[in-house]
C-alpha cells in the first residue's frame, strides 16, 4: 500500500509538472512572438505552378517567363535564357518558412515604411490565369538587414531578410544565363558525358577522345599527358560564359573563323563557332541549337584554345 501511494504521488507530481511546462509554452510571450514571426508567403505546392514573374521597381518592369520547364527573361522586346538556379533560389524565398514578424497592421504606416503602391517595388508571381502572390517591398530597417513587405491590397506589414533586395534591384543582366551551353548550369552536362572533343583553331586541329577513364590525344605531341588538365579544359569549355548577348545573327559568316565540337555519350553533338579576336582579344561565339550569340571577354576567349604544353604532366 505504501508503495502504491508513493507511485500515485509521483505520477501526480509528473502530471502537474507537465501541465505547468505546457502552460509555459502556450503563454510565454517570447515563444508566441516566435510563432507569429515564422511565416511563409507561398505554399511550396504552388511553386511549380508559377509560370511568370514580374518585378517592377523604380518605374521599370522586368519579366521572367517559364517555357518547357526553362526560365527566360523578357527584355527590350527579346527573350533570353535566364539563370535557372537564380530563379529557383528567388522562388525559394517565398516558399520557405522563415522569420517575417508583423511590424504593423495599419494602413497609416505604409508611407512611413516605403510601402505606398506608387513608390514600393512590386513582385508578382503568376500561374496560368491569375496571380498566386503579389507583394510590395518598401524601405530597409535602420540596420539594412531587413526589408518591409506587405501583400498588395492588404494592410499588414512584415519584415524579413533583406537579401531579397539583390534580386529585386538587380539588372536584367544579373538574370541572364550567359553560358554558351545553358544546360551546363544545373549539371545536365557533366565532364564525363563528353566522349570526344575536337578543337579547330588557328593551328593544327586537336582531338581528345575518351578511352574508358582516360583521354587519348591526337593532332599534337604530348609525351606525358595530364588527364586532370584535360578534364579541367573540357569543364572550362562546358562552363564558358559570355559577358553579354550580341546582336550579331547566329548564321553570320564571321562566326566561322574557328570551332570547337563536343560529342556526348547520348549521341548529341554541340558545335561552338567563334569569330576572330578583335583588337581587344574579344570574340563572338555561338553554340549549335541556340538562337543566341554571345560576346566573350578576352580572358574567357583565350582559355578555349590551349597549346600542347598546357596538357603536359609537370
Amino acid at each position: 500500500m505504501v508503495y502504491k501511494k508513493k507511485l500515485i504521488v509521483l505520477l501526480s507530481l509528473i502530471a502537474a509538472l507537465a501541465l505547468t511546462y505546457t502552460a509555459s509554452l502556450v503563454f510565454d510571450p517570447e515563444l508566441a512572438g516566435t510563432r507569429s514571426a515564422s511565416y511563409v508567403w507561398l505554399d511550396s505546392k504552388l511553386a511549380s505552378r508559377v509560370s511568370r514573374i514580374v518585378i517592377s521597381t523604380a518605374g521599370q518592369s522586368m519579366e521572367l517567363l517559364k517555357k518547357n520547364s526553362r526560365w527566360f527573361i523578357s527584355h527590350n522586346g527579346s527573350e533570353y535564357p535566364a539563370r535557372q538556379l537564380r530563379v529557383e533560389d528567388f522562388l525559394g524565398i517565398f516558399t520557405q518558412r522563415a522569420a517575417w514578424p508583423v511590424r504593423s497592421s495599419s494602413a497609416s504606416s505604409h508611407s512611413r515604411l516605403g510601402l505606398d503602391t506608387e513608390t514600393a517595388s512590386r513582385v508578382t508571381l503568376y500561374g496560368e490565369n491569375s496571380a498566386l502572390l503579389d507583394l510590395l517591398f518598401g524601405d530597409e530597417d535602420s540596420t539594412g538587414r531587413e526589408i518591409n513587405v506587405r501583400k498588395y491590397g492588404q494592410n499588414e506589414v512584415r519584415s524579413g531578410d533583406n537579401s531579397i533586395a539583390s534580386y529585386i534591384a538587380g539588372s536584367a543582366n544579373s538574370w541572364y544565363n550567359l553560358r554558351l551551353i545553358p544546360e551546363s548550369e544545373d549539371g545536365r552536362i557533366a565532364v564525363d558525358s563528353v566522349q570526344r572533343l575536337s578543337v579547330y583553331g588557328e593551328e593544327e586541329p586537336q582531338f581528345f577522345t575518351r578511352r574508358n577513364r582516360e583521354w587519348a590525344i591526337s593532332g599534337f605531341e604530348i609525351a606525358n599527358p595530364d588527364q586532370n588538365s584535360i578534364d579541367a579544359y573540357v569543364r572550362a569549355i562546358l562552363n564558358t560564359e559570355g559577358d553579354d548577348f550580341s546582336a550579331v545573327s547566329s548564321d553570320a559568316p564571321e562566326l566561322n573563323h574557328s570551332r570547337i565540337v563536343l560529342e556526348l555519350g547520348n549521341g548529341s553533338v554541340i558545335t561552338i563557332r567563334l569569330s576572330e579576336m578583335d583588337e581587344s582579344g574579344r570574340r563572338l561565339a555561338h553554340a549549335g541549337g541556340s538562337d543566341y550569340v554571345y560576346s566573350l571577354a578576352p580572358w574567357a576567349a583565350q582559355r578555349l584554345f590551349k597549346s600542347s604544353g598546357d596538357f603536359e604532366r609537370q
